[in-house]
């Protein structure tokens, strides 16, 4: 599967955008804040209905307008697909398929994978629980309908629980209406644990052999799910907490807070690893997405490259670049020279200045000669 092509209308900082992608290495270079993440993003919004941003829909509407409108063009076996996203500042975001609309979001997940690595990710080692959280609900609710399903009902569940919560710290004759909520909540909770395990044990063998041959050996590295409790005793977890949760207001037992970890050994590399083994861990954690994605979804995904070569060492560019040769490959970055200097093929380039992108086909021989002097 790879993009053909994408337009965009009053999407973020562009009017009108429309670009044709190659089915190889496309590179997109310019100045910071000129809008190369954006382009990134509503490609991403397009195979998932969401920003990898965590944006609010109005929050991606050009200033000054009232909706925009981004379409993906895709071609997959020979056959071209379409997916049309219309967003209104003060409506729920409308989608379609080839033409046909689509009444739930979830009806869109599947058709294009998509596998998003920023710099922002090289911190998901370190950084906290909820990171982790959102790294294993992207890939799992792209590949897996039915855990969407379960993790959307999950989270819409944990809201109105907490909202009971609050009124139940007014109001304790509304104790016993909780029980209802409780039900639905271990039901759909168990579900999405399931799914977080099965996923974990799937990429375990894939991450360990990744991560061995990118340290050369020396590391052995083992992801482990940390489930906040276990599907046995979560409805008694529940109960015996109502009383902590009535005071809090919130909502203190369930996969919502559930965490993965990372070991080489017998250590932790999320306390005690240096920064370049959590950058390891972090790369090989993506790289093992893609051969996820290819063994569940019989498929290649999609890369989108966020300025995230600048934040590896050299060694660490090869891995990732000798990786993703038969993926088409979408990188953003501020200039041309760190991809000469990696000899990286590029099969297109687009200069991005303020909200507008300039293309051509590009030689990257000839490129190189050009830069290098004639030392290819």
């Amino acid at each position: 599967m790879f993009i053909k092509t994408l337009e965009l209308k009053d999407y973020r900082n562009y009017e009108s955008l429309s670009l044709d992608f190659s089915q190889g290495v496309n590179i997109l270079y310019g100045d910071n804040a000129q809008g190369k993440t954006n382009i990134l993003e509503s490609l991403y919004m397009c195979g998932t209905t969401k920003s990898h941003r965590n944006s609010k829909d109005r929050e991606v509407i050009r200033f000054g307008m009232e909706e925009s409108h981004i379409r993906v063009v895709l071609e997959n076996k020979g056959v071209p697909h379409k997916i049309d996203i219309h967003l209104k500042k003060n409506k729920t975001k409308g989608a379609a398929i080839d033409g046909i609309p689509v009444k739930k979001s979830s009806e869109l997940l599947g058709v294009v994978n998509y596998i998003f690595f920023s710099p922002e990710d090289l911190s998901i080692i370190k950084n906290g629980p909820s990171e982790r959280r959102h790294f294993l609900d992207m890939e799992l609710c792209q590949l897996d309908k039915v855990y969407f399903y379960h993790l959307s009902n999950y989270q819409k569940i944990i809201n109105q629980r907490n909202n009971l919560l609050k009124q139940i710290s007014f109001n304790r004759k509304l104790m016993d209406t909780i029980s209802v909520w409780d039900e639905q909540l271990v039901f759909h909770g168990v579900k999405v644990m399931e799914g977080r395990k099965g996923f974990i044990e799937t990429l375990n063998p894939i991450v360990s052999d990744i991560h061995s041959k990118i340290s050369g050996g020396r590391e052995s590295l083992v992801i482990k799910y940390e489930p906040n409790t276990d599907k046995d005793s979560f409805m008694e977890k529940l109960k015996s907490s109502l009383e902590r949760d009535v005071i809090l207001k919130a909502t203190g037992t369930g996969p919502h807070r559930d965490d993965i970890s990372f070991f080489n050994g017998t250590m932790d590399i999320r306390k005690f690893g240096s920064q370049g083994q959590q950058r390891t861990t972090a790369l090989s954690l993506k790289l093992a997405e893609i051969e996820v994605v290819r063994q569940i979804a019989k498929d290649n995904p999609i890369l989108l490259l966020d300025d995230v070569l600048s934040e590896l060492d050299r060694k660490r560019q090869n891995y990732l670049l000798n990786s993703i040769h038969d993926i088409q490959t979408i990188i953003t970055c501020t200039g041309l020279e760190e991809m000469v200097q990696n000899r990286i093929q590029c099969d297109r380039i687009f200069r991005v200045t303020e909200g507008t992108v300039s293309g051509e086909n590009f030689d990257n021989k000839d490129f190189i000669q050009k830069k290098t002097g004639g030392n290819v």
